[in-house]
């Protein structure tokens, strides 16, 4: 680290959590700074000082990035408590650094997901303020009219507010129970929520394409490092500077 940076930016650049949890965690006299209990999310952590957090001295760590096509049935999270399997489980164990899934995805949808120890890139991901634009092919049970997609395209008003779609359209002219959504809202179940609402029930959900990120070439259950080209776009998307190097974290 070679110049002083706030507590809470600190924390998150060592994979900890997103830059936001990070504040939550000082605030609540959690992190010591040279073994003193620190509250101050703006405080300016300097190279010689000594971060701990739960016994364990903290090192912002270099970042990796992960795509993976998640497969149906396995869920977003590092832990399950039923032991059922995870994203993580999915990872080999050669990534020696934690990473932590950017979102959800439901356990029957499928599609991209970004994993990464980067909290403060994580937390900009998240955040539904910078609209970040995700794709998805929705199977529906049954065939769905233009004039119900034409109604989709104004809003659909659910029990927590109005959708909005930024496109909609079908996946293929032959099969019109099968459709191409863009949107950016990131509430949870949104597009199931909205076909229910309709009268439909979706029988498959996957998203291919997440801020700009693709599948492409992976098989469901198959990951891959984000190229550095991917990288540098999402760190400009979200106001950072893009400086990539090695990049993977092996």
């Amino acid at each position: 680290m070679s110049k002083d940076i706030s507590l809470s930016k600190y924390i998150a650049q060592a994979g900890v959590c997103a830059r936001r949890k990070a504040t939550e965690l000082i605030k609540d006299g959690l992190v010591k700074v040279g073994g003193v209990i620190t509250v101050n999310p703006a405080y300016r952590v300097a190279p010689k000082d000594i971060v701990v957090y739960q016994n364990r001295a903290l090192v912002p760590s270099q970042h990796i990035y992960v795509i993976l096509n998640k497969p149906r049935h396995v869920i977003t999270t590092v832990s399950d408590e039923q032991g059922r399997r995870t994203v993580l489980d999915l990872l080999p164990g050669h990534i020696k650094r934690r990473v932590y899934p950017v979102g959800r995805l439901d356990k029957d949808t499928s599609g991209l997901l970004l994993l990464t120890n980067d909290g403060i890139l994580a937390q900009y991901m998240a955040h539904p303020r910078y609209k970040v634009q995700k794709t998805y092919h929705v199977t529906l049970d049954r065939v769905i009219s233009e004039g119900l997609l034409e109604r989709i395209r104004l809003g659909i008003r659910l029990s927590d507010g109005m959708v909005r779609i930024d496109e909609i359209r079908y996946l293929s002219p032959d099969n019109h129970a099968a459709l191409h959504i863009v949107l950016c809202s990131g509430r949870n179940r949104v597009i199931k929520r909205l076909f229910e609402q309709l009268g439909f029930w979706v029988k498959r959900l996957n998203r291919p394409y997440y801020a700009g990120l693709s599948t492409k070439g992976l098989a469901h259950g198959e990951w891959r490092y984000c190229t550095d080209r991917e990288i540098s776009a999402l760190k400009k998307a979200s106001g950072k500077r893009a400086t990539c190097g090695n990049l993977t974290g092996l």
